[in-house]
């Protein structure tokens, strides 16, 4: 019978809440958030717990409401109350929650020293990722909905992430836009609001900006180099990119570590159909002369595969046939080293897929202001849910956020009243026991000093 008073099905909230409430999410928002509505701090950290329990509609902010939840947190609200409250929101209030998110980063970093580790070294080195996608949407009744590059009616979505090699990625910037807006349309400007949010968050490293080819654009480039971001974008197959290709020396092409790649122990050197080379290069080079960009241009080929016979064979090559893939670059890196780094762009991918997975699996109202709202939530449900995994330990420091969710967070508990204090007893044998202790230990522990 479904009669317990005292069973929460999402045990974690609890330390993620505390660990939200200390880096100041509360605070940020009733400093910075003025919708009309009651109560808006309330409502919209409301709606951060509900996406961190698994809500990716409006109706699913009823998973706050069971069981003891009222025991442990107040003032949750109804999903018909959130409703109202998102399409409340106007372009000016989403801003606002931009800003809440961006120093809330902030917060995070000094709670959880290690969610950006190593991008406090100002020897080391970090990345900024732009990219976007088109979340499909259905019915007539979505404002700013329409056919983009994907051919889905949809709202388009674009996401800068920042990682280092020793740490996940958490999202620094986003904004949602109509859904036939050109991708790198407004990279600029979200360039700039990422490099301060990352600035903001501690990041002293050098910092390397990457995007695909949907992003060779002039302002991108012209805002990295202003904002002293090493650039990494991928370059548009045109007359002069593919004839500084042509104009690379045969004996220039490197072989490089690529997937099926053998090592040839003899001559210690990667054996693949993969090479790489590079040669300078101008970019932009129909921009008057000063906006024009001198860096260098560096191309992996790969060797394309040759048809097979009807008997199963395959022909032999008179010429070696290739595919080019090349990106401009004005990073110090080696020519292996910048090819490795510009493919790790691929990581702002699987940001996009744990968030399409997770939030934003719908965008669940008609208004464009309510949409853009729920995306900014999502960000910062994300961040908050890659700071829980850090501090649970190595396991799920770079852990997906369903990992996240399912070991850490939709924990069941039941909620017992001993002696004045609220104690969770949570289920023997839990798989993750331990990295839950941490988390819960780190959450309800002192912060860290912080650095002088």
């Amino acid at each position: 019978m479904f009669d317990d008073p005292n069973l929460v099905g999402c045990g974690g909230l609890v330390p993620g809440l505390l660990v939200a409430e200390s880096a100041g999410l509360h605070d940020l928002l009733d400093e910075h958030l003025s919708v009309g509505s009651p109560n808006p701090a309330l409502k919209s950290a409301g709606v951060v717990a509900g996406m961190l329990a698994g809500a990716d509609s409006i109706d699913d902010m009823d998973v706050l409401r069971h069981g003891g939840m009222p025991r442990l947190f107040t003032g949750v609200r109804a999903p018909s109350t959130i409703g109202t409250f998102l399409r409340a929101f106007t372009h000016g209030h989403v801003q606002q929650l931009d800003a809440v998110g961006s120093r809330l980063l902030a917060g995070l970093t000094a709670r959880v020293p290690g969610l950006l580790k190593g991008g406090t070294d100002p020897d080391g080195i970090a990345f900024l990722d732009l990219d976007d996608t088109v979340r499909q949407v259905h019915g007539y009744a979505k404002q700013a909905a329409a056919y983009g590059y994907s051919g889905v009616l949809g709202l388009n979505a674009m996401l800068a992430v920042c990682s280092t090699p020793l740490a996940a990625p958490v999202v620094v910037a986003s904004s949602l836009r109509k859904g036939s807006t050109a991708s790198g349309q407004g990279s600029a400007r979200m360039l700039g609001r990422a490099v301060t949010t990352i600035r903001r968050a501690g990041v002293t490293a050098q910092v390397l900006g990457r995007a695909d080819s949907a992003f060779y654009r002039h302002d991108l480039v012209a805002a990295m180099i202003a904002h002293q971001v090493w650039f990494s974008i991928t370059a548009r197959q045109t007359g002069p990119v593919l004839e500084a290709i042509g104009r690379i020396a045969e004996q220039a092409w490197m072989p490089i570590h690529y997937p099926n790649a053998v090592f040839d122990e003899v001559e210690q050197r990667w054996v693949s159909d993969a090479e790489v080379a590079e040669i300078d290069f101008v970019a932009f080079s129909s921009k008057p002369k000063h906006q024009q960009v001198r860096c260098r241009l560096v191309v992996r080929r790969v060797r394309r595969l040759q048809p097979s016979a009807s008997d199963g064979t395959v022909q032999g090559e008179l010429v070696a046939a290739y595919r080019h893939h090349g990106f401009i670059t004005n990073s110090t890196l080696t020519t292996v080293a910048a090819d490795e780094r510009h493919r790790d762009h691929a990581i702002i991918e699987q940001v996009i897929a744990e968030l399409k997975d997770g939030p934003l699996a719908h965008l669940p109202s008609g208004r464009y202001a309510a949409n853009a709202a729920w995306l900014a939530h999502a960000v910062i449900a994300f961040n908050l849910a890659r700071a829980l995994g850090v501090l649970a330990g190595k396991n799920h420091a770079k852990a997906r956020w369903a990992s996240i969710q399912a070991d850490l967070i939709a924990v069941p508990a039941r909620v017992a009243n001993t002696a004045g204090t609220l104690r969770l007893h949570l289920p023997r044998n839990w798989p993750t026991e331990d990295a839950w202790q941490a988390m819960f230990n780190a959450a309800t522990g002192p912060p860290p000093p912080r650095a002088a």
